[in-house]
C-alpha cells in the first residue's frame, strides 16, 4: 500500500480500492515510509521508534551493571 503510494496513487484512490480507512493508510505512510539516514542507507520510521527503544534499554542495563559493580568494590 505505502508502495503504491509512492508510486503516485492517492490514499482516496487506494481506500476505495482496498476498502482501508484512510487513516490506516496514512498511519503506514508514516510508520513505512522510508527515511533517508546516510547517504547509504534508509530506515522507516517504525524502525528508528525500535532502535531508541533498545538504545533506551541498554543504557538501563548499562546504568545497573555500573551500580552492581559499584556494590561490588565496596565489599
Amino acid at each position: 500500500m505505502v508502495d503504491l503510494y509512492g508510486s503516485g496513487k492517492t490514499v482516496i484512490d487506494l481506500s476505495g480500492e482496498y476498502g482501508v480507512s484512510t487513516v490506516t493508510i496514512y498511519k503506514w505512510i508514516k510508520d513505512l515510509s522510508p527515511m533517508e539516514v546516510s547517504s547509504e542507507e534508509t530506515m522507516t520510521a517504525k524502525e528508528y521508534q525500535a532502535i531508541k527503544k533498545r538504545i533506551a534499554q541498554l543504557e538501563k542495563e548499562n546504568e545497573i551493571l555500573k551500580k552492581a559493580t559499584i556494590f561490588a568494590r565496596k565489599q
